[in-house]
């Protein structure tokens, strides 16, 4: 949980250290294509955001995320104006599927509420597994879950141009993939949350 410090402390400060702050960020075909689908969006008359309004717009999706996503097991971690939702392969897909479960398609429900109520963020989606069997079959395995996540979003009426999708395999491991605890943690879908500032 955030105090208000914290708070303010991403609302004002948010544009200083957003970006470029986890490893994952900006992986998905590099800042060009980022800024490529922002114009394409407010192309499309979708508003962008500036100044100190980046940081509020992001404090409350948080807050209207971490609501909805309470006790589903999906986790939300805020990183300056950016939002992380992690959503562990046990929840998300049966073991070697890239078919949602069913009982998560609630949880991705929740998620497009709160998405296309906000619609001045773009969505990246990336898949990530563990590193047991072969590495390309891995990297397959993660580019097709990161778009079962993206069909599905879409279908709840989220503007496709908002989406962009890449699998990881297993080469941005979360914990050891020596224990079997580290490989479930390792088998996920991200969703970054990057707000439209051009």
């Amino acid at each position: 949980p955030y105090t208000r410090e914290e708070k303010t402390s991403n609302a004002t400060k948010g544009a200083a250290i957003g970006a470029g702050v986890g490893i994952v960020a900006g992986l998905i075909s590099g800042d060009n294509a980022r800024e490529r689908r922002e114009r394409a969006l407010i192309g499309a008359g979708v508003g962008a955001l500036a100044g100190g309004g980046i940081g509020y717009y992001m404090d409350v999706q948080e807050t209207k995320l971490r609501k909805q996503l309470e006790g589903t097991g999906v986790s939300v971690t805020r990183y300056g104006d950016e939002i992380v939702l992690n959503m562990p392969g046990n929840i998300t897909f049966a073991t070697d599927s890239t078919e949602l479960r069913a009982d998560f398609l609630d949880v991705l429900d929740s998620v497009s509420i709160v998405l296309r109520k906000y619609e001045k963020t773009m969505i990246e989606i990336t898949g990530h597994t563990d590193s047991t069997g072969a590495a390309s079959y891995n990297q397959q395995l993660s580019e097709r879950r990161a778009d079962a996540v993206a069909r599905y979003l879409r279908s709840t009426g989220i503007m496709s141009a908002r989406i962009a999708t890449e699998g990881l395999g297993e080469h941005y491991p979360k914990a050891s993939n020596a224990t079997p605890g580290g490989r479930s943690q390792n088998r996920r879908v991200e969703l970054r949350l990057v707000p439209i500032t051009r």
